[in-house]
């Protein structure tokens, strides 16, 4: 399988940052709502939110990685007979999910940095508190990032059902593409093709 997309199918860089970045933001998500039950003298109260930063710090180089290669390296072509409207559709909610885990990595930065002190990620390197003292910066950025963290986990969860209605309703390669098995299964099987 070549590294870049193709007209017909994705290459192996575009599928490995999809399936890294897609179970990691989905337990990101279910991190983030676990430590907000936790108590005061429970030992993750502390372990957590560590966790929860480092992991979302790696998350952002990779978003930015993955913008700069869907830049570089244009997404396959929709499948013959998809109606326009949802080619529009499907298109605006890449960007969207894409606009919503920058801005809920910017709040997250928001939150970790608003008393000064750099997010240490794993003991690797440390990452600036360069934007501090908007007046209730954690409380404000908190806010916002529960609520465009539960926008972006409706909108997976939209686009996960989209797929399996391509897979399973549609019979089209739409999710096989995304699993790097797009033209081979489609050409190996004629039954499931469109």
């Amino acid at each position: 399988m070549p590294a870049r997309n193709s007209n017909t199918e994705y290459g192996w860089v575009a599928i490995a940052l999809h399936w890294l970045m897609a179970p990691a933001i989905i337990g990101m998500f279910a991190l983030g709502w676990w430590m907000r039950q936790l108590s005061y003298y429970d030992p993750w109260y502390r372990q957590g939110p560590e966790l929860h930063k480092g992991v979302g710090i790696i998350l952002l180089g990779l978003l930015l990685v993955r913008l700069a290669w869907k830049f570089m390296n244009p997404s396959p072509a929709a499948e013959a007979g998809t109606p326009r409207w949802q080619e529009t559709l499907a298109r605006l909610a890449h960007s969207v999910i894409y606009l919503l885990l920058l801005a809920i990595m910017l709040s997250g930065y928001l939150i970790s940095t608003a008393d000064g002190r750099p997010i240490d990620v794993f003991g690797l390197f440390e990452v600036p508190a360069t934007i501090r003292g908007i007046e209730s910066q954690e409380d404000i950025a908190g806010l916002v990032h529960e609520v465009l963290a539960w926008s972006l986990m409706a909108l997976v969860a939209l686009h996960a059902l989209a797929a399996l209605k391509h897979h399973f309703i549609d019979r089209d390669a739409t999710l096989r593409k995304m699993l790097g098995r797009g033209v081979a299964i489609a050409n190996s099987n004629p039954a499931i093709t469109k």
